[in-house]
């Protein structure tokens, strides 16, 4: 599925304020929140694509960068998409700027309990998904290709085997919850334990090639078959290859977004080419055959019948894009442009008023129909 518009995702305008961006953001992580669809696999979709959105919008350097650039200028400043990241893990989160007395209300409601702090899991948790720009040309596009990705992603660390070090023990800023509590009575803020990040555990011995997260960025390179008529904006799924999973979860997936780019004779739309080729007067007039050379570097024979007007569409079935996974293609259409000389010799000057006295033409032509100018 395509990845949509962070602010369509939040259904916000380009120019939200930082108050919209987080109201927005709060509707849809109440909504749609693990907690409270708890095994629904399209409700967690739904809250990691508002999350990403959220914390691109929310954050001041890369706001400008994504409305100017979009995906592409966000690559390389660890937004890979997926994953849930720092955002809002819990309920209590998500109300923490308007006091804690919500996020307990919240916490009731669905399962939580008035004051009780709920505990993170430290079980196994999916690796993020990243987003690779491949960058295509149209030939390459329309007929395939095989490319060779080369980008960076977590892997489980070599030297603690992902372990992020040893001797773990229960954090004893959060008491093992993962979470803390700031101010009294109905006011409060519960937070993600800053000193544990949630886990509810803290490493005595942390690893030094990974700094206890259990995970390094490594090089890697991966061949991918580019199908036939393939079009900006598809998008490829190679499952398992983006960053590693913590706890031994799962890896992410890397999702290649395709872009392709233009070409100075032929056009797309849909399965079908379009290129223009141009012819002389006489031409025209007494028709021709011609030889024009096909986005493949084939040559085909087109006959241009006597009489063929400026702009005519001649139609050759089958030499257009593939449909994918199919062996059949669209059409190719050649737009006719009549030529007309900016120059004349002595002797074509002549062979034309020749034939204009001949053709009499009038001084005071009427208007043509717009309808028959399409027909």
């Amino acid at each position: 599925m395509a990845k949509r518009d962070y602010y369509e995702v939040l259904g916000l305008e380009k120019g939200a304020s930082e108050d919209d961006i987080k109201r927005a953001y709060r509707k849809l992580a109440v909504k749609y929140h693990p907690d409270k669809n708890p095994g629904d696999k399209e409700a967690e979709s739904k809250f990691r694509e508002a999350t990403e959105a959220y914390e691109v919008l929310s954050d001041d350097q890369k706001r400008p960068i994504y409305d100017q650039y979009g995906f592409a200028g966000l690559d390389g400043m660890g937004q890979g998409g997926g994953g849930y990241s720092h955002a809002y893990q819990d309920f209590s989160d998500l109300f923490g700027g308007m006091g804690g007395g919500f996020g307990d209300i919240f916490e009731n409601l669905f399962g939580g309990g008035g004051s009780s702090r709920r505990k993170s899991s430290s079980g196994p948790q999916a690796g993020a998904s990243l987003r690779y720009d491949l960058n295509l040309s149209f030939r390459d596009a329309v007929y395939g290709t095989k490319a060779d990705l080369h980008f960076k992603h977590a892997e489980c660390c070599d030297t603690c085997n992902g372990t992020g070090g040893t001797g773990k023990k229960t954090c004893g800023t959060c008491h093992g919850m993962g979470q803390v509590t700031q101010g009294n009575g109905f006011f409060r803020i519960q937070q993600t334990c800053p000193s544990c990040r949630g886990k509810g555990e803290v490493i005595e011995n942390p690893c030094s090639a990974c700094h206890g997260t259990g995970l390094t960025n490594k090089n890697k390179s991966v061949s991918l078959t580019i199908p036939a008529g393939v079009d900006s904006g598809k998008r490829i799924t190679i499952p398992r290859q983006g960053d590693a999973g913590a706890n031994g979860g799962p890896a992410g997936d890397l999702i290649v977004v395709i872009h392709v780019e233009e070409h100075p004779y032929f056009e797309r739309d849909g399965q079908d080419l379009y290129c223009a080729v141009p012819v002389s007067i006489s031409q025209a007039a007494l028709g021709c055959d011609i030889t024009i050379e096909s986005l493949d570097n084939k040559k085909i024979a087109l006959k241009v019948a006597p009489g063929t007007s400026n702009g005519k569409l001649l139609r050759i079935k089958g030499e257009g894009v593939p449909y994918t996974g199919t062996s059949r293609k669209g059409d190719l259409y050649v737009k006719i442009m009549v030529k007309v000389p900016s120059k004349l010799s002595s002797e074509q000057k002549k062979l034309l008023q020749a034939y204009m006295d001949a053709e009499k033409p009038t001084s005071e032509p009427d208007l043509i129909k717009l309808s028959e100018l399409n027909s």
